[in-house]
């Protein structure tokens, strides 16, 4: 007995402990300073011209709560937080009901958020998911609650929650989804908007409507079970198809959420800018997207993708600095949010060898330099062969030069350079030219057989595109808070890596691609583009039985395309036009109204007026091509046919 009133009256200390800790949090919380609930917690991102493309955790449409339908305020309060209007920031009763709910199921079944809680991690913790950050949740949460009524809370909450597809705010929501404002949501509407935010990605109408009508019907069910509508007025509910809009009035491009996407992702890894919003009182993001570049990319893509389940990658690069011009992920955000251009890793086909070729010139080759081009297998000292084929089977059965290997995308030629120079030295080169990912020194490396992210890939090309300097590609140019202060600018990188004669000379041989003077046994393999090609061009393709890709360049100009299936199904031949028709009519928009240009030629480089496929002088100008040498290699012309250990 005597242990009983013992616990009993530990217990009641207990109690009157935790009890006076909350109302002292509470005290103290009144007199700390006001929270700014109006502008904390925005983030702007602009474009090039500092023009506002996105704005996040906060909007300009801020609407009051009396302009905001009550068939949208009684819906999301029965489903997200009932006692909305009887608590002081915590359900403390369903806190405890759903800690034991969760012990009972022995794993998490549900939460016991607020309103209050949610609209402080809308408004001032956008980054950080640790204890520290649910310890200055609830303290900002008390902050809240003691400065501002619930009305005000609500109406800030309404105007900063996300409701999918880049829609925060409920006035966004509103005219985006239904095409009104939000006083004006029927209550079937409202109730949809309402079921969003638990998860935007897939409980909204664009994305997926059956399983936003689902979600819907579950709001329903709490308005009912909350005595909000009666059982009668929700069987009534969603028996007819809801139209749904699905447009912006402004900046309608379907997929430059991908853009924003990455560009949040990039902010993280900036230092200079905190971690929680709360120290800034909101961001403006100042990023290198063109609009216009945005627009032509996405354009071409729907005008070139009818494959419903085939996906798109693009980016475009500013090769003078590394800024990132414009990016697609997928062919349909709505869809699909996972990124592609800077998530995904895939096979690069031949798109791979104009790094192993810069690599041959840097060791004494030659655009001239001829291998044997015939069906070859390669024994190794283990007892090991490798049999690469060309497209199509077709072979020269003779030696042909660089610049035809690289017109024709011959396996063979490339198989034998990378051999001939050693397997290290593209994984090496493609090292220093930025690539991240560690490749496997293996024959196959030149065909692209090892699988990048074309974020990582884009380093490589843009050091050639640069003419051997090394970028940090970046989305992000400047960082302020909302008081103008700079927290982040970008420094461009201006290391070169590579030397300078070389990566001309490269340039020039990728422009065989499309060159006519290459018509022989074989064409070229972007020979199909050159009537649409109104400017000079480093041009590559590539293909696996999974994976095209479309590359090419000028000294203001650097873009990818990448197209294929998400589950590796095998490619049509004509799957690769795709990607080539998106990166011509791209670059042909984008750079109609500016001023051609190409890479001057170095000093100590000079042209040679050669035979095309043999590299030996000739006086047939429809297979005349310019080679270009460093000075006093121009008389080289080396065979390489017996350097390379092989079995014919």
């Amino acid at each position: 007995m005597k242990l009983f009133k013992k616990i009993i009256k530990i217990n009641i200390t207990l109690f009157v402990i935790v009890l006076l800790g909350i109302i002292s949090l509470y005290v103290l919380a009144y007199f700390s300073p006001v929270l700014d609930i109006k502008t904390s917690g925005q983030y702007y991102i602009y474009d090039d011209n500092n023009n506002i493309v996105y704005q996040g955790s906060g909007t300009n449409k801020w609407v009051s709560l009396e302009d905001i339908s009550d068939n949208l305020k009684d819906a999301i309060i029965s489903i997200e937080d009932k006692n909305f209007y009887k608590h002081k920031g915590f359900d403390y009763f369903r806190i405890i009901k759903t800690l034991i709910k969760n012990i009972e199921n022995k794993e998490i079944v549900g939460g016991a958020s607020t309103i209050s809680q949610q609209y402080v991690k809308n408004l001032y913790l956008d980054f950080d998911k640790n204890w520290e950050r649910k310890i200055q949740e609830a303290w900002l949460t008390l902050k809240l609650e003691m400065h501002f009524t619930k009305d005000e809370i609500l109406e800030g909450y309404l105007n900063t929650i996300n409701f999918g597809q880049g829609n925060y705010g409920i006035e966004n929501a509103s005219e985006y989804y239904f095409n009104k404002s939000a006083k004006d949501l029927t209550k079937e509407e409202a109730i949809i908007l309402a079921g969003i935010p638990k998860s935007p990605n897939n409980y909204n109408p664009i994305t997926s409507y059956d399983n936003a009508i689902a979600r819907a019907k579950v709001v329903a069910a709490s308005m009912v079970n909350n005595k909000i509508i009666s059982n009668e007025e929700k069987q009534s509910l969603f028996n007819n198809t809801i139209e749904i809009y699905g447009e912006k009035s402004q900046n309608n491009l379907s997929n430059i959420m991908y853009f924003q996407d990455a560009v949040k992702q990039e902010l993280e890894t900036i230092d200079s800018v905190p971690k929680t919003l709360i120290e800034t009182g909101g961001l403006k993001i100042f990023t290198s997207l063109n609009i216009k570049a945005q627009e032509y990319l996405e354009n071409s893509i729907k005008n070139n993708m009818n494959d419903d389940d085939m996906q798109v990658a693009s980016i475009i690069i500013d090769p003078n600095n590394g800024n990132i011009k414009a990016l697609v992920g997928g062919k349909s955000y709505a869809k699909s949010q996972y990124n592609r251009a800077i998530s995904s890793e895939r096979q690069v086909g031949s798109t791979m060898k104009p790094l192993l070729y810069y690599a041959a010139l840097e060791n004494g080759m030659t655009g001239a330099s001829t291998f044997l081009s015939e069906a070859t297998t390669f024994m190794f000292s283990n007892n090991q062969s490798y049999s690469p084929s060309n497209y199509n089977q077709k072979y020269a059965n003779k030696e042909i030069t660089m610049a035809a290997a690289i017109s024709y995308s011959d396996n063979i030629y490339a198989v034998k350079t990378h051999l001939f120079l050693g397997e290290e030295t593209l994984v090496d080169t493609a090292k220093r030219m930025g690539i991240k990912k560690e490749l496997d020194p293996v024959p196959s490396l030149p065909l692209g057989t090892n699988e990048l992210s074309m974020i990582d890939f884009a380093n490589a090309y843009t050091t050639l595109a640069s003419g051997g300097f090394k970028k940090d590609l970046s989305l992000i140019s400047r960082v302020e808070d909302l008081n103008g202060n700079i927290l982040y600018e970008k420094k461009d990188k201006n290391e070169q890596v590579l030397n300078g004669n070389y990566v001309y000379i490269l340039n020039e041989l990728l422009t065989s691609t499309y060159n006519s003077s290459f018509k022989d046994y074989n064409i070229p393999t972007i020979i199909s583009l050159s009537s649409k090609i109104s400017r000079k061009y480093a041009m590559k393709s590539g293909s696996t039985n999974t994976d095209c890709w479309m590359v090419g360049y000028n000294k203001d100009f650097l873009m990818m395309v990448w197209n294929g299936y998400d589950d590796n199904r095998e490619m049509k031949a004509s799957d690769g036009n795709i990607a080539k028709n998106i990166w011509v009519e791209t670059a042909e928009n984008y750079l109609k109204d500016k001023e051609t240009s190409w890479y001057e030629k170095p000093t100590n480089v000079v042209g040679v007026p050669l035979n095309a496929i043999t590299g030996q002088e000739t006086t047939n100008n429809s297979n005349m091509f310019i080679f270009y040498f460093v000075k006093g290699s121009e008389d080289i012309k080396e065979s390489y046919v017996n350097k390379v250990e092989i079995e014919e």
